[in-house]
């Protein structure tokens, strides 16, 4: 069966966006037909239940893993449930429904959304989908390091945000099938959303109290456990970054390469722009820029008012 989501390129980015003693790439992965990288291991899950009789995808998301499950089913041929918290924008529900799905709102964060949606996951022929914490998940993810492989010389280090952890784990796992396993990766989360870097702190995996940042999709209460054992067994450095930083980077990307990523994303994009001292020790910087739908001219008008930029 054709794979659900698109290659996307690698292009270097201008010279004078970032510290002239490094090479960036940027995985341009928010060229998805769904504005994120969701869809590789989303696309590559659906079709692996489908091929086990399934026919209704259930799934837990605060937009981009629920806008990918939507239009994976619409794909596949198959009806889809989304659950989202309070917190997820009318606009990104909206485009959920748009491609076939049911949209139904419980709780007031991911974690309480995705209690229910496994509660509904019972029927024979439905399947739960998982926004990151799934093998099959990150099977998919790891893709974009295999095209990467074939699109550009080895980096020094990859850079990712982390939400669930999803994205780490695939990025992790590609590097390892491709023989890149000793390319350490920068994992970036904004402070409001720290629940990977807390885990590391503390040894072990940890459930954060709250959610508070404006880069919402990040905002899983606690990490797969796999993204810590990934932290064992792979050169793994969590680092932390402001709101500010994160919706600063989307506004200069979005002038420099005529791109709206959301502030997920920026978390990512900001040590790029900002140039901190994690990043200066590596020549060769790969960027998963991995997109999203949670932000639109108007909320980064208000964010913008918010953060005085």
């Amino acid at each position: 069966m054709k794979a659900i989501h698109n290659v996307t390129p690698i292009f270097p980015m201008d010279s004078d966006k970032k510290s002239p003693k490094s090479r960036v790439l940027l995985k341009m992965d928010c060229y998805q037909p769904v504005g994120s990288f969701k869809i590789r291991g989303v696309g590559h899950l659906c079709q692996s239940v489908y091929a086990d009789g399934a026919r209704h995808l259930i799934s837990s998301s605060g937009g981009n893993a629920g806008y990918a499950v939507a239009y994976a089913g619409r794909e596949l041929g198959m009806k889809v449930t989304v659950v989202v918290p309070s917190t997820t924008p009318e606009a990104v529900r909206d485009k959920i429904r748009l491609l076939g799905a049911e949209v139904t709102v419980h709780g007031d964060v991911w974690d309480e959304a995705n209690q229910y949606a496994l509660s509904l996951s019972h029927d024979k022929d439905a399947a739960y989908v998982s926004p990151f914490d799934d093998p099959l998940l990150w099977e998919g993810h790891a893709t974009m390091i295999d095209e990467a492989v074939s699109q550009c010389e080895k980096p020094d280090v990859v850079i990712c945000s982390v939400g669930g952890g999803g994205l780490l784990c695939g990025i992790a796992e590609g590097l390892h099938r491709n023989s890149w396993e000793d390319v350490p990766i920068i994992a970036v989360e904004t402070e409001g959303a720290a629940s990977f870097y807390r885990s590391v702190e503390a040894g072990k995996r940890v459930q954060l109290d709250e959610i508070k940042t404006v880069a919402s999709s990040l905002g899983a209460k606690q990490v797969t456990e796999k993204a810590l054992e990934w932290y064992a067994n792979h050169p793994i450095i969590p680092h932390l970054v402001s709101d500010k930083s994160a919706v600063q980077a989307c506004l200069n990307f979005a002038d420099d390469y005529r791109v709206l990523v959301e502030p997920a994303c920026g978390a990512s994009l900001s040590l790029i722009y900002e140039n901190p001292a994690v990043i200066q020790p590596f020549q060769t910087i790969l960027v998963i820029v991995c997109g999203g739908i949670g932000g639109d001219l108007k909320k980064f008008q208000q964010w913008k008012d918010t953060f005085s930029l």
